[in-house]
């Protein structure tokens, strides 16, 4: 079945980037003009993890499969068999698998063989192998019967040959001094022509005579290929990097002749986590060999999670909707000029109501749900697919009263086979694939490097004896492509989605309510660290323990400075604090009856008590602004138009008890409101474009 890609239209639609690159429609209802002639891009689609990179390559694969000959493979999972001998590496094991994947019969058209590829397989799997040990010779040779099956399918899937092969193997031994080896390449590869593969197909032995040292003759060639790769290193590559160009040379054959007539769309290499080292050895070879005038036919769609890649600094960027139609990548005399590295963009806001029409057409849930879930992962597609599942299919009784937060606590099913498991640790498990994710459900309470390493001293001692936690940490996000602290954003993990799933597993990991004692720890840890003076920092921290009457003092009794803009920046800077919320709490937010004036008044701090009215009016009047702000700017929380009313009205009122910065007040109460309901952060100076 097809899948949902909202935002991918670009790549898949019938004149979408995919088609224009294969010459071929999905399900291969017309061809399409090619736009790059015969010298495709490689076209690498960029993003982090969870922007749909892995799911769009498969989409390709199942609406081409079947139509042209294709092959999907990932580069960081390919596992090496058991007890493999030295003529197996990750690139040898990767272009067996590709071969085999791209040789079913398509429609229209006869399977694809790979009689060079073989051969050069062939001929390094002899490595290591002794006369002593003939069973690992066995081994190997059996391992490469499906290869050798896209040559002639009843002697390959057969196994006599394999006998032959070890009988002419001990013939060898016995009569070299010393089993080279380049003999032991020559008397497999001899035995392998004769046995499997036909007289036509002999042939291609000779395109290893373009190697290096071999003169034209193709034994020669697959001898030294043999020799090299043997000796590891640079030569070891110069080897692989010539079997790559065997698999791209056999895919080249039956589109030319007199059978290329009988072909539509060009073959499909998709290689995902091409970022990998595997990729690059996959993918270089070919760039290099387009540069120096070879024409392969071959279309390549990689993905990589790093957008910086060294391997794309030469490349054409372009961002997914501006290929919809045309996708130019001039080149030049650089090789990475080969590249097409296309960015994955976020869903839309209008994309990702469309996912949660898709989970609850008939619309049970609040109706601002959905674009607060886009807010909260920034149009991540795989944190809204696992959200907008969930809202779909939480049980009735709460759907009224959903919020991200509570989308968190549930469950999700993501196989009809398989029970529903828990959305928030699955959906951190995919987004940050660690061993340990507890030290950096820790430091995501953080705020600076500075911050998150004494958190990391006072309590991750016991995570590493080699080097500072909390520095690993950071080279492990950024390995992970997650976007850097900016110095204005305050948080060592910068991404809100992320941050989010990590201090919902700080809170709830340790199913210890009503105590929350990591939660606590960490959180009283970081606001010892700022010291005893209030300020926004340590009254960030009170607020996440839940204590607001500090904050409330420190503002009321800096109410009255001159820099007002100041004083908003700590205001908003304080309510930006993690709210401690009880999972599966019904009702509504605690927050939103202070912020609506509510809540009791008589529950003063003690020296209040002999104040004035005004001094008590003004103290209650920035307790209802501050909760105003800490929930209407909680990613986990549902906007809410009247407590927007009553920030700006408290903020009016303010704005004509200040002496001097009236102005920067009044211009808050009006433009605050605007920025919440269009799910900006809160500007400062207010209304400035950017939201700084």
């Amino acid at each position: 079945m097809d899948r949902e890609l909202y935002g991918r239209e670009a790549a898949l639609h019938e004149t979408g980037l995919v088609a224009r690159l294969s010459g071929l429609t999905e399900r291969a209802t017309s061809r399409v003009p090619f736009e790059h002639g015969d010298d495709p891009p490689v076209t690498v689609f960029t993003g982090g993890r969870g922007t749909g990179k892995t799911a769009l390559l498969k989409e390709v694969r199942n609406r081409y499969k079947g139509f042209t000959p294709l092959a999907l493979l990932d580069c960081a999972h390919v596992e090496p068999p058991a007890d493999h001998g030295p003529g197996w590496t990750p690139v040898t094991g990767a272009l067996a698998e590709l071969a085999v994947q791209l040789s079913p019969k398509v429609l229209g058209a006869r399977p694809v063989r790979f009689p060079r590829l073989s051969l050069g397989l062939v001929a390094v799997a002899s490595l290591g192998w002794s006369q002593e040990d003939d069973e690992r010779a066995r081994r190997d040779l059996q391992r490469l019967g499906p290869l050798l099956a896209t040559v002639d399918a009843t002697r390959g899937a057969a196994t006599n040959w394999v006998g032959k092969v070890l009988a002419k193997l001990a013939a060898t031994f016995a009569e070299a001094t010393v089993p080279l080896a380049g003999l032991l390449a020559e008397a497999t590869v001899e035995t392998v022509l004769e046995e499997v593969f036909g007289r036509l197909q002999r042939t291609s032995e000779s395109w290893y005579g373009t190697y290096r040292n071999a003169g034209g003759r193709g034994k020669a060639g697959l001898q030294q290929l043999a020799i090299d790769f043997e000796q590891g290193g640079r030569r070891r590559r110069e080897a692989e990097d010539f079997l790559v160009g065997a698999l791209t040379e056999d895919l080249l054959h039956p589109y030319v002749g007199m059978r290329r007539g009988s072909r539509i769309g060009r073959p499909l290499l998709l290689l995902d986590n091409a970022h990998e080292p595997l990729g690059r050895q996959l993918v270089e070879p070919i760039l290099r060999a387009r540069a120096d005038g070879r024409r392969d036919r071959v279309v390549v769609l990689a993905s990589s999670r790093v957008h910086e890649h060294e391997g794309l600094r030469h490349a054409t960027r372009a961002r997914l909707p501006e290929t919809a139609h045309r996708a130019p990548c001039p080149r030049d005399a650089r090789v990475g000029s080969g590249i097409l590295a296309v960015e994955l963009t976020p869903l839309s806001p209008a994309q990702t109501r469309s996912v949660f029409d898709r989970h609850d057409p008939a619309g049970r849930t609040p109706a601002e749900l959905a674009r607060a879930v886009h807010r909260l992962t920034g149009g991540r597609p795989l944190g809204v697919a696992l959200l907008g599942r969930a809202a779909g299919e939480a049980p009735a009784a709460v759907r009224a009263a959903l919020t991200p937060g509570r989308l968190l606590d549930l469950t999700v099913e993501l196989r009809e086979d398989s029970p529903p498991v828990p959305l928030a640790p699955t959906l951190l498990a995919e987004l940050l694939p660690v061993n340990r994710p507890g030290p950096y459900a820790v430091l995501a309470a953080a705020h600076d490097e500075e911050s998150a390493r004494m958190l990391a001293h006072a309590r991750l001692q016991g995570e590493s004896l080699d080097g500072d936690v909390a520095l690993r940490v950071r080279d492990r996000l950024r390995a992970e492509n997650w976007t850097a602290p900016a110095p204005e954003s305050r948080h060592f993990v910068a991404d809100p989605l992320l941050r989010a799933l990590l201090l919902h597993r700080l809170r709830f990991e340790d199913d210890d309510h009503p105590r929350y004692a990591a939660w606590r720890a960490v959180h009283e840890t970081l606001r010892r660290h700022y010291g005893p003076a209030p300020g926004p920092y340590r009254l960030h921290h009170d607020l996440a323990l839940g204590r607001t009457e500090p904050a409330v003092t420190r503002l009321r009794t800096t109410f009255a400075e001159p820099d007002v803009l100041g004083w908003l920046g700590a205001l908003r800077f304080i309510g930006s604090a993690p709210y401690p919320r009880e999972r599966g709490r019904s009702g509504p937010d605690p927050r939103r009856a202070i912020a609506l004036g509510q809540g009791p008044a008589d529950d003063l701090p003690p020296e209040l008590s002999a104040e004035a009215g005004e001094v008590v009016e003004l103290h209650l009047s920035i307790r209802r602004l501050l909760h105003a702000v800490w929930l209407l700017t909680d990613p986990l929380a549902l906007p809410d138009d009247e407590v927007a009313d009553r920030l700006a009205h408290e903020l009016r009122r303010l704005s004509g008890r200040h002496l001097s910065g009236s102005g920067s007040l009044w211009d808050a109460a009006t433009h605050w409101p605007r920025d919440i309901r269009a799910w900006r952060e809160l500007s400062l100076p207010p209304g400035r474009e950017d939201g700084v």
